[in-house]
């Protein structure tokens, strides 16, 4: 009885001792954490430049005292009037070619140049000043091709007509007139539209503006209108009636 328990006791070592051999540590697998990035929430759209015409920039320079600022449509000031200059927001091509590449991006039409001081700025929609005009970072422009116009100002008896150039041959003939000499001045303003100009006129001492079928697009009642880049970059005119203080108008006619 005695050796049969012995046996048995060694016989359970055994086995008891093979089983811890047997179990082996699974290795720890090494997990990778997911690391939520935030996405940074988009800007939210400023209520005050409100769009209420396609055509028109939500912001227009705007003197007020003496010194320059920006309005919307509505005509509320978004840019305190500060400054003694200000110009529609619009590309800058010698920022956009600068040798700064940092200077690059404040050349686009994201921006305006403003100056005060003797100080020129581009300042964003907010009115914030991004960056002020270095010498060194002032690349050359590129310019694209030149779009030809195609009519110009013709002279006859003393008035001022329109003609098509690549048409007009004979002055005598009046139906080779796109508009018959009858103003006294006329100017074509730069636009990017050269089949459908909007041309400056002076009629009775006033000036309005007509288009090339003599339509009437401005009223004759102001002492002198730009001829500036104002049509170009703003599609607006910069007028005035007593001939001191100017300020921009739309195809409307709609004060700002």
């Amino acid at each position: 009885m005695k050796n049969i328990l012995n046996f048995l006791c060694v016989f359970i070592s055994i086995f008891v001792f093979s089983q811890t051999k047997s179990v082996k540590k699974l290795p720890v697998k090494n997990v990778t954490k997911t690391v939520v990035k935030k996405v940074p929430s988009a800007p939210k759209p400023n209520p005050d430049l409100v769009t209420i015409h396609q055509d028109l920039p939500v912001l227009i320079p705007k003197k007020e005292n003496g010194k320059f600022g920006y309005v919307n449509q509505n005509g509320k000031f978004i840019i305190k009037p500060e400054y003694h200059i200000a110009v529609f927001f619009y590309e800058d091509c010698n920022l956009l070619n600068s040798p700064n590449l940092k200077a690059r991006k404040f050349g686009t039409d994201d921006y305006a140049t403003v100056e005060k001081d003797m100080i020129s700025y581009r300042v964003d929609k907010t009115g914030k000043r991004v960056y002020q005009f270095k010498d060194a970072d002032l690349g050359k422009c590129k310019f694209g091709d030149y779009k030809q116009q195609l009519y110009q100002a013709y002279v006859l008896n003393g008035f001022y007509g329109i003609i098509e150039k690549a048409k007009f041959v004979n002055a005598a003939d009046y139906r080779q007139y796109q508009i018959y000499p009858q103003y006294q001045y006329l100017y074509i303003m730069e636009g990017d539209d050269t089949s459908d100009p909007m041309i400056v006129a002076s009629h009775n001492d006033r000036f309005g503006v007509i288009d090339v079928n003599n339509k009437v697009i401005i009223p004759f009642e102001y002492s002198n209108i730009k001829r500036n880049f104002s049509w170009k970059l703003g599609r607006m005119f910069e007028v005035t009636k007593d001939g001191t203080n100017y300020y921009y108008i739309d195809v409307r006619n709609k004060t700002y």
